[in-house]
């Protein structure tokens, strides 16, 4: 049982150990689930739309995973993709599997081997664990308010080591993804931010080094983290790991570009993140991570998810 303290606030290396086994114990589901489905060829099930595909496998996985952080935490709250439905972060300490049980569920369905399970605490509205496990690939991210974020518990990030400059956006590399929605209002906004992203400047663009594009919100922030890519365009995803790598996070177009988490943050289900930026002259790295932050948001339309 977590030891909590009067205002709430948690052990935080107790609940971050707790967390780790528990997203290995869940990608051990999550390798059964799709070994079983490639085997039985079941139909997955779908939402809304054929993009957004959600299996039995990922509704097990979060009954699992709350089931166990019931059992341990009963006093917790929860909020996960599946079970959400507008609840307020609280000041009280929440659990979030927020990008899904199983984020990547269309990775997950194909074989496609990036896919994780996602799961953070938050405290007063603010994260202080976060843990993201690829069991295809055996990567393990993990991070706990004041005490840094590692790949596999001994690696820290960024494995870049120092932060990095980067001289303008067109050096940098940046993840985006393509949505869940294909409304046409939607994918055009997202195709012409694409074609400003990547475009010659000659043509009004910004010519970036190149764009990524993985499927998987999770992993895409802990690349970021990792110092592998500059930038990361998403709309609904978890931050802890990225914080305690140097990164900051951003939210939406007309949202104060501060770099602060906070509660509405979290629920805003607009992100921008930006990688450890080394300082310019006379400016802290978050001073040009928050240029940038809005170098890139002078390029795109504001799209709601």
């Amino acid at each position: 049982m977590v030891k909590e303290n009067a205002d709430s606030r948690v052990d935080i290396d107790e609940v971050l150990a707790f967390a780790i086994q528990l997203a290995r114990d869940a990608g051990d589901l999550i390798r059964e689930g799709q070994a079983g489905i490639f085997k039985s060829q079941s139909v997955a099930q779908t939402k809304a739309n054929a993009v957004d595909l959600v299996t039995e496998v990922d509704k097990a996985v979060e009954a699992f995973i709350f089931g166990r952080i019931r059992a341990a935490y009963p006093q917790h709250q929860f909020i996960g993709e599946e079970t959400y439905h507008g609840q307020v972060i609280s000041d009280k300490p929440t659990w979030i599997a927020w990008s899904s049980p199983i984020d990547g569920t269309t990775n997950f369905i194909h074989g496609y081997p990036m896919a994780a399970t996602s799961i953070g605490l938050a405290v007063g509205g603010v994260p202080v664990v976060g843990v993201v496990y690829n069991p295809f690939l055996n990567m393990l991210y993990s991070a706990g308010a004041g005490r840094g974020a590692y790949l596999n518990q001994t690696t820290r990030l960024p494995i870049t080591g120092k932060p990095r400059p980067l001289a303008d956006l067109g050096h940098a590399l940046i993840s985006v993804d393509i949505g869940g929605s294909r409304r046409p209002s939607v994918l055009s906004s997202r195709l012409r931010t694409f074609e400003k992203l990547a475009g010659e400047p000659e043509f009004g663009g910004k010519m970036v080094h190149s764009l990524r594009s993985i499927g998987c919100a999770s992993l895409n922030i802990c690349q970021v983290a990792s110092g592998g890519q500059d930038m990361h365009w998403e709309i609904g995803a978890g931050i802890c790991i990225l914080t305690e790598a140097g990164g900051a996070a951003f939210g939406g177009k007309h949202t104060a570009l501060t770099g602060e988490v906070d509660r509405k943050l979290i629920v805003g289900r607009k992100y921008l993140f930006v990688r450890n930026i080394a300082p310019g002259p006379g400016e802290t790295g978050l001073e040009v991570q928050r240029q940038f932050a809005t170098q890139f948001y002078d390029l795109t339309d504001d799209i709601e998810p």
